[in-house]
This record gives C-alpha cells, structure tokens and sequence, in this order.
C-alpha cells in the first residue's frame, strides 16, 4: 500500500495511510487560502486541482485558472513530486492536511514548527497494511 510520509531528506517522522489529500495554508502577508489536491501515486505525488480565493502579492492567478463557488480553480500541469518540499517556520502557520472535510495542523504528527529546522518534505511511500484481526 502507498501512503504520505512527512519528513526530510528521506527521514519519515509520520506516516498516513491515505491515498489523497488537500494540502491547504494561509498566505503570510495577504491572509487569503490556498488549497491543492494531491493524490498519492506509485510515481510521487500527482497534483490534481489547485484553489486559490484571491490574488496578491506573489500570487498570481494562472491564465487558464476559472472562478467558481468563491475561488479560482485550475489544474497545473506538473508530472508526480517527489518529494515535495514545503517551507516550514513558526512565523507562517502551518499547513493543514485535508481528508474530506476534517483539517488537521502538521503539528498534528509532528509537533510544532521549528525555526532551524526550516523545510518539511513530503512524498509518497510504501506503508504497511495492518494485519487484520478476527
């Protein structure tokens, strides 16, 4: 089974048993949500649908992005990451890991933000079924 492993260089500090998620977060400076789906693949992480809820600085609006129910989505062009590399610190928040409608902090799994540890990776790795018990 494939599932998400967050960590660095390889290192995994959690491992989640899922095959697709939302990576969401709060820009630092416009306070606006950006919202990406993810689903995790043999290959990496393929990125399926990005939502963006304004523009501003460093955020651009992608040409072909549409506006509907609120945001602009749109579908990136990007083969599987792997890893996916995020920057971590305390003064930006977290990002949130989105099931269905339940978000979760990465502080979740693991634990606060840390300012010398800067940089977060995250992949798709094989994760062990557990054994099913009668």
């Amino acid at each position: 089974m494939t599932g998400l492993c967050l960590g660095l260089a390889g290192v995994a500090w959690a491992m989640l048993p899922i095959a697709e998620f939302t990576l969401a977060w709060t820009h630092t400076v416009e306070k606006i949500r950006w919202e990406e789906d993810y689903r995790v693949t043999a290959d990496g992480l393929l990125l399926t649908e990005a939502r963006i809820r304004g523009s501003g600085a460093g955020m651009e609006i992608p040409e072909d992005a549409i506006w509907a129910k609120g945001v602009w989505r749109y579908r990136p062009a990007l083969p599987p990451q792997q890893p996916l590399r995020l920057a971590r610190i305390p003064e930006a928040g977290d990002y949130q890991l989105c099931r269905a409608a339940d978000c979760q902090e990465f502080s979740m799994w693991l634990g606060p933000s840390h300012a010398d540890r800067p940089w977060l990776e995250v992949w798709g790795c094989p994760i062990a079924e557990s054994p099913v018990r009668h």
